[in-house]
């Protein structure tokens, strides 16, 4: 089984950044896609980047070009980084993992952005961004 932790977030004005970890436990056979999901109050859950094992990445347009998705794979670690933060960034963010699958994420968009095609989660951390 594999386990993810994360970490990071917390409040900070518009404009700030932050650095979100995600430590995975346990061992993912073969190749895997990891990824960021995060949820507002109200909201459904809205994909924001992943990342395939072999460093490819992708990302949301509403955070291209602002935040980075990255992974350190001798620490088990996953990482966003997040500039230029804005108001409605503000959600529980949560790491994901998924083993690499022709027809999962990482492979086809609609499933990297569909939360329920994600095996598993961390327990979310919450990051807020005030104007």
């Amino acid at each position: 089984q594999v386990q993810l932790v994360d970490s990071g977030g917390e409040s900070v004005q518009a404009g700030g950044s932050l650095r979100l970890s995600c430590a995975a436990y346990g061992y993912m056979y073969g190749s895997y896609c990891m990824g960021w999901f995060r949820q507002a109050p109200g909201k459904d859950r809205e994909w924001v980047a992943a990342i395939e094992s072999d460093g490819s990445t992708f990302y949301a347009d509403s955070v291209k070009g602002r935040f980075t998705i990255s992974q350190d794979n001798a620490k088990n670690t996953l990482y966003l980084q997040m500039n230029s933060l804005k108001p409605d960034d503000s959600a529980m963010y949560y790491c994901v993992a998924d083993p690499l699958m022709a027809d999962g994420p990482c492979v086809v968009p609609i499933a990297t952005m569909n939360p329920y095609e994600w095996n598993y989660w961390g327990q979310g951390t919450q990051v807020t961004v005030s104007s």
